[in-house]
């Protein structure tokens, strides 16, 4: 029989082995053909005498990098339908069955009775690891690049082919947890210590390692299928199990407020699986495997983490008329820390950068950014002195602004002023080649405005970066009413090419991610003037799933550049468009008390020096505070409502705005950009999955409390209305092209 994923070849000992190289796709994800064919091959080798053992490999650079989620998503969807037309049973039992033919056919591969070697070349992730893990034996070739590791639990997942009982099986529970609940990938070093793999070859040894370990007697038993067969970390009721799964469920809560059902199915999948045999644990994984494919979290993270990133990654906003661009050379106006780090992960990237400032001392600072970073990496054994010495022979510092006649893309990164800006481009313009692109990388400051410096205003537009830059996954490329469709094109080419994911947004005081997350940091400045206590504010906001608390947040963004921006937006708006109270406090610990937030040591938090133990609440905020309540008598749960509803009825103000003209981008850019609780899905399915009449009921309760920052904007009652949802009525563009 012919495959169409898969290629099956016997040798003359008897070896057969199995390339995965899916056709017209760069990586191999485990699917419907793949898993319908691997369970056909596993029937085939087993039945066939002349077959003494099986290798799998990859044709492709990697082995695979996990399950298809669309085909989940469509599960999911079936799953819906079906609980119309023949109800609960009948559609629990339908997705059972289905979710869990990756589980049995892994097991086929175990229980088959022919040794199995799986032979990783490269990544494997997710379902990718989870079939090596139902392997007999594990050998990798060595690649600094392969990473082997379970992230499902990012998308609101878990693995459920096995991975929760297997890996337990493996290594102790402590490191188990780490594994399944973190979802951070591994390298071999790692993956070799903790014995989920067996061996690291030579690439070119790879498949003849594998083979010989079958042809040398390899066993075509799991250890678990073994009576003698003992847990890595003892019984779950031993005295060991005793001391870690009690402080394993304490730390769980204390990560995840239990927001996560994924999280909490594996700590339920680890614990119940493990004091069953194998088969009968496995069958416990399928079941809660299901629950949480049921569960909204886990629709709205798969649909917004991989789905909706996956398309904007790829160039779903990309206008298809303008031929591909290459950004060969960079121009960063403004050496400071901002500029830097946009000058490293450009020049990581492959793209040479220049960085210019105001003299040739300020510039060389920034150049030394870069240095630093990856010194910093060659020290934790993340990078080699040769990827430095590469990198920074990318990136050039100076003074001089004619350097920019080179340049294919000019970023503007200075003082966020007006008219250090207009300066700035006077300067520029004359020297730009005329196919150059020029951006800003303005925060706040609306776009429009800043194009009126330009003579052609075509090629001007917003990339707006988010700090850390290293770290920050998410680029707002703002559109001015006229930037042209090549400025558009070459921003998200450039962006795709540092490796961050874009949201495109048409201009507005804020654009979208400072519109919404300011709502949350004076949500909190708004509690403290009420008389919350400060440490009461912090914990709420992350119980509601918010990373880290508003008065924390504030402090990172910095005091005085707070103050600064509410002093700009009431000089051009009015005093009736900020809350005085809040100036009135941010007035007080900016210029009188000298705080500026973390910067310099000082704001909300006390911060230690360098390496000298945690911040801690500045002892003296309370007595900033008008008035104090009585912490008992707060309702915890309106004050996490109180922090996601007022970001989520400011993201559909934007939306009404036309700030927001696909709803992908208000979730993905929430969930990146300032880390709104993940397992809502974003700002807008957080209203979507509520649905739209509920959240309305919501923010007018809040609003008659509060006040009219939670007043649902008109387009949101229209919806609300006729029962529609953002997805429904603003349906996302398809994907014209990868």
């Amino acid at each position: 029989m012919a495959f169409k994923n898969f290629k099956l070849e016997t040798d003359a000992d008897g070896i057969a082995l199995v390339t995965w190289d899916t056709p017209g796709r760069s990586m191999n994800v485990l699917d419907e053909t793949s898993i319908n064919e691997l369970e056909e091959i596993v029937k085939q080798t087993s039945a066939d005498g002349a077959v003494k053992g099986v290798v799998i490999t990859s044709g492709k650079e990697a082995l695979c990098a996990g399950a298809d989620l669309s085909m989940l998503e469509g599960m999911s969807r079936q799953y819906a339908e079906m609980l119309k037309t023949k109800g609960d049973v009948a559609a629990n039992q339908m997705l059972f069955d289905q979710s869990r033919r990756f589980s049995q056919v892994f097991r086929g591969i175990e229980t088959s009775g022919k040794p199995w070697a799986a032979a990783i070349n490269g990544l494997a992730l997710g379902g990718g690891f989870e079939l090596t893990l139902s392997c007999h034996y594990r050998v990798a070739a060595d690649n600094p690049k392969t990473r082997l590791g379970l992230p499902e639990v990012k998308v609101g997942l878990f693995p459920g082919a096995g991975g929760t009982q297997r890996v337990p099986r493996i290594v102790p529970p402590q490191d188990a947890m780490q594994l399944l609940l973190k979802g951070e990938a591994i390298n071999l070093a790692k993956a070799l210590s903790l014995k989920l793999i067996d061996a690291v070859v030579p690439a070119a040894d790879l498949i003849k390692s594998a083979k010989d370990w079958i042809k040398g007697g390899g066993k075509a038993v799991a250890p678990w299928d073994d009576k003698a067969f003992k847990l890595p970390g003892g019984p779950v009721y031993s005295k060991a199990g005793m001391m870690m799964f009690p402080a394993g469920n304490a730390i769980f809560r204390r990560e995840t407020y239990d927001n996560y059902p994924a999280a909490r199915a594996i700590m339920q999948c680890v614990y119940e699986g493990l004091q069953l045999p194998i088969d009968a644990a496995l069958r416990v994984e399928s079941r809660y495997f299901t629950q949480v494919l049921r569960s909204k979290e886990a629709a709205a993270m798969i649909r917004s983490l991989f789905l909706s990133m996956q398309e904007l990654n790829k160039g779903a906003r990309r206008p298809q008329n303008v031929p591909p661009t290459k950004v060969r050379k960079l121009a960063i106006i403004g050496a400071g820390f901002m500029g830097a780090s946009v000058g490293y992960v450009s020049a990581r990237a492959g793209i040479d950068v220049v960085l210019i400032d105001r003299d040739q001392e300020s510039a060389d600072k920034g150049n030394g950014h870069a240095k630093s970073v990856f010194d910093d990496l060659i020290a934790k054994g993340r990078a080699r002195e040769s990827d430095r010495d590469t990198v920074l022979s990318r990136i050039s510092a100076t003074a001089d602004y004619s350097v920019l006649k080179d340049c294919d893309l000019v970023i503007e990164a200075v003082f966020e002023d007006r008219k250090v800006k207009a300066e700035t481009y006077a300067k520029a313009q004359p020297l730009l080649k005329p196919d150059a692109i020029f951006a800003s990388n303005t925060s706040t400051l609306p776009i429009n405005s800043l194009a009126e410096e330009f003579k052609d205003q075509s090629r001007f537009i917003g990339i707006h970066f988010f700090s850390p830059v290293e770290k920050m996954m998410l680029v707002e490329i703002i559109v001015g009413k006229n930037t042209g469709d090549v400025a558009l094109a070459t921003a998200l080419d450039y962006v795709r090419v540092i490796g961050k994911t874009p949201i495109v947004v048409n201009d507005s005081r804020g654009f979208f991610a400072n519109r919404c997350v300011l709502r949350f940091t004076a949500e909190g400045l708004e509690m403290l003037m009420e008389g919350v206590p400060p440490a009461m504010i912090e914990n709420t906001a992350k119980m509601a799933g918010m990373p880290v608390g508003p008065l924390s947040l504030s402090d990172e963004v910095a005091l005085d550049l707070v103050l600064k921006i509410m002093k700009a937006t009431e000089a051009d708006l009015g005093a009736n468009a900020i809350d005085q109270s809040q100036k009135k406090l941010l007035v007080e610990m900016v210029e009188k008390q000298g705080r500026f937030g973390r910067k310099n040591g000082k704001g909300f938090y006390d911060y230690p020096e360098k390496g000298k133990g945690q911040k801690s609440l500045w002892p003296a905020l309370a007595g900033l505070q008008p008035k104090h309540l009585d912490p008992d008598t707060l309702d915890i749960e309106e004050m996490k409502q109180r922090f996601l509803v007022v970001q989520a009825v400011e993201a559909a103000r934007t939306v009404e705005d036309h700030v927001i003209t696909d709803p992908r981008e208000a979730d993905v850019g929430s969930i990146l950009g300032f880390g709104f609780a993940p397992f809502t899905g974003g700002t807008l399915s957080y209203i979507d999955f509520m649905g739209t009449k509920n959240f309305v009921e919501l923010c007018r309760k809040l609003e008659a409390k509060y006040g009219s920052r939670f007043t649902p904007p008109k387009l949101l009652i229209d919806m609300a209305a006729k029962g529609e949802t953002f997805y429904g009525r603003f349906p996302p563009k398809k994907l014209a092209a990868a």
